[in-house]
Protein backbone atom coordinates (compact mmCIF):
# COMPACT_ATOMS: atom_id res chain seq x y z
CA UNK A 1 0.00 0.00 0.00
CA UNK A 2 2.85 2.81 0.76
CA UNK A 3 4.92 1.35 -2.64
CA UNK A 4 1.29 2.45 -4.27
CA UNK A 5 1.10 5.95 -2.14
CA UNK A 6 4.85 6.60 -2.88
CA UNK A 7 4.68 5.54 -7.13
CA UNK A 8 1.22 8.16 -7.29
CA UNK A 9 3.37 11.19 -5.31
CA UNK A 10 5.63 10.52 -7.76
CA UNK A 11 4.06 10.51 -10.62
CA UNK A 12 1.97 13.55 -9.24
CA UNK A 13 5.45 15.43 -9.13
CA UNK A 14 6.64 14.29 -12.14
CA UNK A 15 3.87 15.71 -14.08
CA UNK A 16 4.18 18.92 -12.31
CA UNK A 17 7.71 19.02 -13.92
CA UNK A 18 5.59 19.33 -17.19
CA UNK A 19 8.79 17.46 -18.71
CA UNK A 20 6.92 17.81 -22.88
CA UNK A 21 8.55 21.42 -22.13
CA UNK A 22 11.98 20.18 -21.41
CA UNK A 23 12.46 19.98 -25.12
CA UNK A 24 11.74 24.26 -26.04
CA UNK A 25 14.20 24.80 -23.28
CA UNK A 26 17.02 22.41 -24.49
CA UNK A 27 15.97 23.99 -28.06
CA UNK A 28 16.96 27.21 -26.55
CA UNK A 29 20.72 25.89 -25.66
CA UNK A 30 21.14 24.14 -28.62
CA UNK A 31 21.01 26.39 -30.95
CA UNK A 32 23.85 28.24 -29.31
CA UNK A 33 25.87 24.60 -29.23
CA UNK A 34 25.32 24.50 -32.44
CA UNK A 35 26.55 27.42 -33.50
CA UNK A 36 29.39 27.23 -31.47
CA UNK A 37 30.28 23.88 -32.68
CA UNK A 38 30.10 25.14 -36.33
CA UNK A 39 32.78 27.36 -35.37
CA UNK A 40 34.52 24.69 -34.27
CA UNK A 41 34.12 25.76 -30.14
CA UNK A 42 32.60 23.08 -29.06
CA UNK A 43 32.84 21.86 -25.48
CA UNK A 44 31.09 18.70 -23.90
CA UNK A 45 31.32 19.83 -20.24
CA UNK A 46 29.82 23.36 -20.95
CA UNK A 47 27.46 21.65 -23.35
CA UNK A 48 26.32 19.16 -20.07
CA UNK A 49 26.37 21.58 -17.13
CA UNK A 50 24.46 24.29 -19.91
CA UNK A 51 21.66 21.34 -20.18
CA UNK A 52 21.28 20.64 -16.68
CA UNK A 53 20.82 24.67 -15.70
CA UNK A 54 18.26 24.84 -18.70
CA UNK A 55 16.46 21.85 -17.44
CA UNK A 56 16.62 23.50 -13.72
CA UNK A 57 15.25 26.25 -14.81
CA UNK A 58 12.41 24.96 -16.84
CA UNK A 59 10.96 22.59 -14.17
CA UNK A 60 11.30 25.61 -11.71
CA UNK A 61 9.16 28.33 -13.86
CA UNK A 62 6.63 25.49 -14.24
CA UNK A 63 6.25 24.61 -10.43
CA UNK A 64 6.57 28.37 -10.17
CA UNK A 65 3.70 28.66 -12.58
CA UNK A 66 1.37 25.61 -10.68
CA UNK A 67 1.81 27.51 -7.76
CA UNK A 68 1.39 31.16 -8.98
CA UNK A 69 -1.22 30.63 -11.29
CA UNK A 70 -3.20 28.60 -8.37
CA UNK A 71 -2.98 31.19 -6.03
CA UNK A 72 -3.94 33.78 -8.54
CA UNK A 73 -6.92 31.94 -9.58
CA UNK A 74 -6.11 31.37 -13.39
CA UNK A 75 -6.07 27.45 -12.77
CA UNK A 76 -9.27 26.05 -11.58
CA UNK A 77 -11.39 23.27 -12.55
CA UNK A 78 -12.94 24.68 -15.62
CA UNK A 79 -10.10 25.53 -17.13
CA UNK A 80 -9.33 23.80 -20.78
CA UNK A 81 -5.93 22.43 -19.61
CA UNK A 82 -4.65 19.86 -17.59
CA UNK A 83 -4.98 19.80 -13.99
CA UNK A 84 -2.20 20.95 -12.55
CA UNK A 85 -1.10 19.65 -8.82
CA UNK A 86 -1.31 22.80 -6.81
CA UNK A 87 -4.76 23.44 -8.09
CA UNK A 88 -6.05 19.37 -7.62
CA UNK A 89 -4.88 19.59 -4.37
CA UNK A 90 -2.57 16.85 -4.89
CA UNK A 91 0.20 18.77 -3.80
CA UNK A 92 -0.24 21.64 -0.59
CA UNK A 93 1.19 24.95 -1.70
CA UNK A 94 3.73 24.81 1.08
CA UNK A 95 5.30 21.62 -0.65
CA UNK A 96 5.18 23.62 -3.82
CA UNK A 97 6.79 26.38 -2.84
CA UNK A 98 9.53 24.11 -1.27
CA UNK A 99 9.94 22.42 -4.69
CA UNK A 100 10.52 25.86 -6.12
CA UNK A 101 13.19 26.60 -3.95
CA UNK A 102 14.83 23.34 -4.35
CA UNK A 103 14.79 23.50 -8.14
CA UNK A 104 15.92 27.65 -7.96
CA UNK A 105 19.08 26.09 -5.29
CA UNK A 106 19.64 23.49 -8.37
CA UNK A 107 19.98 25.70 -11.24
CA UNK A 108 21.76 28.61 -9.29
CA UNK A 109 24.44 25.51 -8.29
CA UNK A 110 25.04 23.96 -11.59
CA UNK A 111 24.86 27.73 -13.14
CA UNK A 112 27.98 28.36 -11.01
CA UNK A 113 29.63 25.20 -12.05
CA UNK A 114 29.07 26.01 -15.40
CA UNK A 115 30.53 29.57 -15.06
CA UNK A 116 33.70 28.32 -13.49
CA UNK A 117 33.89 25.51 -16.09
CA UNK A 118 33.71 28.09 -18.99
CA UNK A 119 34.66 31.59 -17.74
CA UNK A 120 37.72 30.12 -15.19
CA UNK A 121 40.16 32.78 -17.32
CA UNK A 122 36.98 35.38 -18.34
CA UNK A 123 37.87 38.82 -16.98
CA UNK A 124 36.03 39.36 -13.61
CA UNK A 125 33.34 41.69 -15.50
CA UNK A 126 32.38 39.07 -17.70
CA UNK A 127 32.15 36.66 -14.68
CA UNK A 128 30.15 38.96 -12.84
CA UNK A 129 27.78 40.13 -15.96
CA UNK A 130 27.13 36.26 -16.28
CA UNK A 131 26.21 35.23 -12.96
CA UNK A 132 23.98 38.42 -12.75
CA UNK A 133 22.23 37.02 -15.84
CA UNK A 134 21.75 33.67 -13.98
CA UNK A 135 19.93 35.22 -11.27
CA UNK A 136 17.90 37.09 -13.39
CA UNK A 137 16.88 34.17 -15.39
CA UNK A 138 16.32 32.60 -12.03
CA UNK A 139 13.56 35.66 -11.08
CA UNK A 140 12.13 35.47 -14.25
CA UNK A 141 11.36 31.99 -13.82
CA UNK A 142 9.63 32.31 -10.68
CA UNK A 143 7.47 36.10 -11.09
CA UNK A 144 6.46 34.89 -14.10
CA UNK A 145 3.12 33.98 -12.49
CA UNK A 146 4.27 33.75 -8.78
CA UNK A 147 4.87 36.98 -6.53
CA UNK A 148 2.26 40.38 -5.75
CA UNK A 149 2.78 41.39 -9.32
CA UNK A 150 3.81 38.24 -11.75
CA UNK A 151 4.23 40.03 -14.86
CA UNK A 152 2.69 37.01 -16.88
CA UNK A 153 -0.64 38.60 -15.85
CA UNK A 154 0.66 41.57 -17.25
CA UNK A 155 1.07 40.16 -20.96
CA UNK A 156 4.74 41.01 -21.01
CA UNK A 157 5.61 36.71 -21.46
CA UNK A 158 6.27 36.90 -24.65
CA UNK A 159 8.71 39.42 -24.63
CA UNK A 160 10.25 37.45 -21.37
CA UNK A 161 10.36 34.20 -23.35
CA UNK A 162 12.18 35.94 -27.01
CA UNK A 163 14.33 37.22 -24.18
CA UNK A 164 15.51 34.40 -22.36
CA UNK A 165 14.45 31.56 -24.43
CA UNK A 166 16.02 33.36 -27.82
CA UNK A 167 18.70 36.32 -26.41
CA UNK A 168 19.89 35.01 -23.45
CA UNK A 169 19.86 31.23 -24.34
CA UNK A 170 21.14 31.00 -27.55
CA UNK A 171 23.67 34.07 -27.36
CA UNK A 172 24.83 33.21 -23.66
CA UNK A 173 25.27 29.71 -24.89
CA UNK A 174 27.18 30.69 -27.51
CA UNK A 175 29.40 32.96 -25.18
CA UNK A 176 30.11 30.24 -23.10
CA UNK A 177 31.61 28.15 -26.00
CA UNK A 178 33.68 30.80 -27.99
CA UNK A 179 33.71 34.06 -25.53
CA UNK A 180 33.29 36.11 -28.78
CA UNK A 181 29.16 36.70 -30.39
CA UNK A 182 28.71 37.24 -33.96
CA UNK A 183 25.89 40.08 -34.37
CA UNK A 184 24.57 37.40 -37.66
CA UNK A 185 23.49 35.01 -34.52
CA UNK A 186 20.80 37.51 -33.37
CA UNK A 187 18.90 36.36 -36.46
CA UNK A 188 18.74 32.26 -35.61
CA UNK A 189 18.85 33.18 -31.86
CA UNK A 190 15.56 35.46 -32.92
CA UNK A 191 14.06 32.73 -34.90
CA UNK A 192 14.40 30.17 -31.98
CA UNK A 193 12.82 32.70 -29.70
CA UNK A 194 10.37 33.50 -31.90
CA UNK A 195 9.28 29.99 -31.71
CA UNK A 196 9.47 29.23 -27.80
CA UNK A 197 7.00 32.36 -28.16
CA UNK A 198 4.36 30.51 -30.22
CA UNK A 199 4.52 27.58 -27.41
CA UNK A 200 3.44 30.03 -24.76
CA UNK A 201 0.78 31.60 -27.51
CA UNK A 202 -1.00 28.46 -27.78
CA UNK A 203 -0.77 27.56 -24.05
CA UNK A 204 -2.53 31.09 -23.80
CA UNK A 205 -4.86 30.86 -26.59
CA UNK A 206 -5.95 27.21 -25.17
CA UNK A 207 -6.20 29.40 -21.45
CA UNK A 208 -8.21 32.62 -22.76
CA UNK A 209 -11.35 32.42 -21.06
CA UNK A 210 -9.81 31.16 -17.74
CA UNK A 211 -7.21 33.86 -18.33
CA UNK A 212 -9.26 36.23 -18.52
CA UNK A 213 -11.68 35.25 -15.83
CA UNK A 214 -9.02 35.32 -13.46
CA UNK A 215 -7.66 38.68 -14.69
CA UNK A 216 -4.23 37.42 -16.95
CA UNK A 217 -4.17 39.62 -19.15
CA UNK A 218 -2.11 37.56 -21.74
CA UNK A 219 -1.61 38.62 -25.45
CA UNK A 220 -4.71 36.29 -27.23
CA UNK A 221 -6.94 38.04 -24.04
CA UNK A 222 -6.30 41.34 -24.88
CA UNK A 223 -6.25 40.87 -28.82
CA UNK A 224 -8.89 38.13 -28.67
CA UNK A 225 -8.49 34.66 -30.38
CA UNK A 226 -8.52 35.89 -34.48
CA UNK A 227 -5.72 38.46 -33.62
CA UNK A 228 -4.06 35.72 -31.70
CA UNK A 229 -4.22 33.12 -34.43
CA UNK A 230 -2.74 36.23 -36.63
CA UNK A 231 -0.04 36.72 -34.50
CA UNK A 232 0.49 33.37 -34.31
CA UNK A 233 1.35 33.33 -37.84
CA UNK A 234 3.30 35.97 -37.55
CA UNK A 235 5.82 33.91 -34.96
CA UNK A 236 5.97 31.42 -37.19
CA UNK A 237 6.64 32.66 -40.65
CA UNK A 238 9.14 35.42 -38.75
CA UNK A 239 11.16 32.88 -37.67
CA UNK A 240 11.53 30.67 -40.58
CA UNK A 241 12.31 34.14 -42.55
CA UNK A 242 14.95 34.43 -40.12
CA UNK A 243 16.92 31.57 -40.54
CA UNK A 244 16.66 31.66 -44.35
CA UNK A 245 18.37 35.26 -43.75
CA UNK A 246 21.33 33.46 -41.95
CA UNK A 247 21.83 30.74 -44.24
CA UNK A 248 22.08 33.04 -46.82
CA UNK A 249 24.20 35.16 -45.56
CA UNK A 250 26.72 32.45 -44.05
CA UNK A 251 25.91 29.76 -47.37
CA UNK A 252 28.36 26.85 -47.91
CA UNK A 253 26.23 24.27 -48.86
CA UNK A 254 22.34 23.66 -49.88
CA UNK A 255 22.37 21.09 -46.38
CA UNK A 256 21.94 24.39 -44.16
CA UNK A 257 18.39 24.42 -45.57
CA UNK A 258 17.45 21.33 -43.55
CA UNK A 259 15.40 23.31 -41.12
CA UNK A 260 12.83 24.06 -44.15
CA UNK A 261 11.77 20.06 -43.61
CA UNK A 262 9.82 21.59 -40.29
CA UNK A 263 7.55 23.88 -42.29
CA UNK A 264 4.69 21.63 -43.06
CA UNK A 265 4.98 20.92 -39.47
CA UNK A 266 4.49 24.60 -38.60
CA UNK A 267 2.04 25.32 -41.33
CA UNK A 268 -0.05 22.20 -39.64
CA UNK A 269 -0.08 23.86 -35.72
CA UNK A 270 -0.76 27.06 -37.58
CA UNK A 271 -4.28 25.41 -39.14
CA UNK A 272 -4.47 23.75 -36.10
CA UNK A 273 -4.41 26.64 -34.14
CA UNK A 274 -6.87 28.46 -36.20
CA UNK A 275 -9.64 25.38 -36.34
CA UNK A 276 -9.84 25.52 -32.49
CA UNK A 277 -11.44 22.40 -30.51
CA UNK A 278 -9.06 20.43 -28.91
CA UNK A 279 -5.96 22.60 -29.28
CA UNK A 280 -3.59 21.16 -26.20
CA UNK A 281 -2.39 18.34 -28.78
CA UNK A 282 -1.04 20.98 -30.46
CA UNK A 283 1.11 22.86 -27.38
CA UNK A 284 3.04 19.40 -27.36
CA UNK A 285 3.39 19.50 -31.43
CA UNK A 286 5.00 23.14 -31.33
CA UNK A 287 7.89 22.45 -29.06
CA UNK A 288 8.86 19.06 -30.53
CA UNK A 289 8.71 21.30 -33.64
CA UNK A 290 10.94 23.56 -32.26
CA UNK A 291 13.27 21.11 -31.18
CA UNK A 292 13.20 19.61 -34.71
CA UNK A 293 13.35 22.67 -36.34
CA UNK A 294 16.89 23.71 -33.87
CA UNK A 295 18.09 20.19 -35.06
CA UNK A 296 17.87 20.45 -38.65
CA UNK A 297 19.29 23.85 -38.65
CA UNK A 298 21.72 23.15 -36.67
CA UNK A 299 23.06 20.15 -38.50
CA UNK A 300 23.20 21.52 -41.77
CA UNK A 301 25.47 24.46 -40.74
CA UNK A 302 27.70 22.02 -39.77
CA UNK A 303 28.78 21.32 -43.10
CA UNK A 304 31.65 22.09 -44.09
CA UNK A 305 32.27 25.03 -46.46
CA UNK A 306 34.81 27.59 -47.21
CA UNK A 307 33.24 30.22 -45.19
CA UNK A 308 32.83 29.88 -41.23
CA UNK A 309 29.35 30.75 -39.73
CA UNK A 310 30.91 31.64 -37.64
CA UNK A 311 33.56 34.42 -39.27
CA UNK A 312 31.96 35.32 -42.61
CA UNK A 313 32.81 37.89 -45.28
CA UNK A 314 33.19 41.22 -43.42
CA UNK A 315 31.84 39.59 -40.29
CA UNK A 316 33.59 41.03 -36.94
CA UNK A 317 32.69 39.11 -33.30
CA UNK A 318 30.47 41.68 -31.51
CA UNK A 319 32.25 41.03 -28.22
CA UNK A 320 35.33 39.27 -27.64
CA UNK A 321 37.78 39.28 -24.56
CA UNK A 322 39.52 42.12 -25.61
CA UNK A 323 36.59 43.74 -25.23
CA UNK A 324 37.11 43.96 -21.46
Amino acid sequence: MQSATNTSTVSVWVSAFRLRTLPLALASIGMGSFLAAAAGHFNLAVFVLCALTTVFLQILSNLANDYGDSVHGADHAGRSGPQRAVQSGRVSAAAMRNAVALFAGLALATGIALLYVALRDASVQTVVAFFGLGLLSIAAAITYTAGKRPYGYAGLGDVSVLVFFGYVATLGTYYLFAHSINWLHLLPATATGLLSVGVLNVNNIRDIESDRAAGKYSIPVRIGRANAVRYHWVLLGGAVVLAMAYVLLTYRSPWQFLFLLTVPLLIRNGRGVAQGGAIDPYLKQMALTTLLFVLLFGLGGLTPGPLSADRGPGVRPLLSPESY
